[in-house]
């Protein structure tokens, strides 16, 4: 059950930027498991890509081409293609040669992304053969079908879309993710498409990417799993007329870093709210911190624990098990005397115990929540960090027991 997601929003279309979604049957008959993206002439593209050693084929292949001339990006589901070595590689190619033969283009102008199960051969034959059927679909206007084609044990599609002007011209932002279990990105989401009219540099592109991954892909998890197969893109077509961003100054840049920003950070917590089996969302804030890495550390230690996480979902207000995380996150000479930590509003605990004014009540009524917010005020410093989290249920399991059946 996905926690306070509900339909997609409206996604406005891209100038120069069109979605096509068919059907291979990779995992199941009759399902929508390819998409195919094609971007305007002259475009350019950024990306993040998953740090995990073991990273997919499609990934690999990614990295090598984002900064040549991209055309096309070409997604499957139900299949990661990670795990298979040379062979795996091969496949990858493979489909990109025979979408790029269909397009006109050269192959190299072909990005592959894949997500689903690790360790098996890649369909290939039933990703070519849905090939046409794909081209035939583009659409600017395809954007939720296409949130939809993407998602793997998602329950509902991720979407979302900005729009703001500038000198009389709209730009837009939209973007869609898929991912709701081996979360903890290292880079970005599992697989996240973000597209702008707005015309930029290669170089100052990249850099607003991993900036606005930084701030909202790379702050959450559900299980702490990095993927084999993470990916996050940033294409901007340069269909809304205005000169080129080159720099990362001035009003334009500033209102499109925000806009960017916003959309990543919507896409990052809508992945959270649909966490496999996730009953919470849950915000994990850590303050005063003598640096960010220490504030990130103590919020991965809560976020991770299966304790916290357990009593998260049987809404047992257990601090006791919140200050054992904070306690074991390996923060050098913590003072555990200048720490205070919030259940929501409430005060559980300070300077090394429970807080004088905290009872049982009080806890059990912010655990009873949907939406939960952990505070710990570090006492050491000026940094801050947020963690988006949930909690772990018995559908977790299930679905994860059962993921290969």
């Amino acid at each position: 059950m996905a926690v306070g997601l509900g339909p997609l929003p409206t996604l406005h279309p891209v100038p120069g930027f069109e979605l096509g979604i068919a059907s291979a049957g990779i995992k199941r008959p009759g399902r929508k498991d390819v998409v195919v993206m094609r971007c305007a002439e002259g475009s350019t593209v950024a990306g993040v890509f998953t740090l995990n050693a073991f990273c997919a084929a499609p990934v690999i292949l990614a990295k090598k081409r984002v900064l040549g001339p991209v055309r096309y990006l070409l997604t499957n589901t139900g299949n990661a293609n990670a795990g298979t070595g040379e062979p795996g590689l091969a496949a990858a190619a493979w489909t990109c040669a025979k979408l790029a033969e269909l397009a006109g283009v050269d192959e190299n102008a072909v990005l592959p992304f894949s997500t689903g199960v690790i360790g098996e051969p890649l369909p290939v034959e039933k990703i070519e053969a849905a090939l046409p059927a794909a081209l035939a679909d583009l659409s600017e206007d395809n954007w939720a079908a296409a949130a939809t084609g993407i998602m793997t044990t998602d329950t509902l599609p991720k979407g979302a879309s900005r729009q703001f002007e500038h000198d009389g011209v709209t730009i837009t932002v939209t973007g869609i993710s898929k991912g709701a279990g081996m979360i903890k990105p290292n880079m970005a989401t599992m697989l996240g498409y973000i597209a702008t009219d707005a015309k930029v540099a290669q170089g100052v592109l990249q850099d607003l990417l991993r900036d606005a991954a930084n701030k909202s892909f790379n702050r959450i998890t559900i299980d702490g799993d990095t993927s084999t197969n993470d990916c996050c893109m940033l294409i901007a077509t340069g269909k809304a007329g205005l000169p080129e961003i080159t720099q990362a100054s001035g009003p334009l840049f500033a209102a499109l870093k925000q806009a960017v920003l916003d959309v990543s950070m919507e896409l990052a917590q809508a992945i959270v709210r649909d966490g496999e089996g996730a009953t919470k969302f849950v915000t994990v804030q850590v303050n005063g911190g003598a640096t960010h890495q220490e504030c990130l550390d103590v919020g991965y230690a809560v976020a991770h624990s299966p304790l916290i996480k357990t009593a998260l979902f049987a809404s047992d207000p257990n601090w006791g098990r919140i200050l054992a995380a904070v306690g074991r996150a390996g923060v050098p000479k913590l003072d555990v005397s200048k720490i205070d930590v919030y259940l929501g509003e409430v005060c559980i605990a300070s300077r090394g115990g429970r807080a004088a004014s905290y009872t049982e009540d009080q806890g059990a009524a912010v655990m009873a929540r949907e939406e939960i917010g952990i505070r710990i005020e570090l006492g050491r410093g000026t940094c801050s960090e947020t963690i988006w989290t949930t909690d772990l249920s018995h559908e977790y399991v299930k679905i994860n027991a059962e993921y290969r059946t």
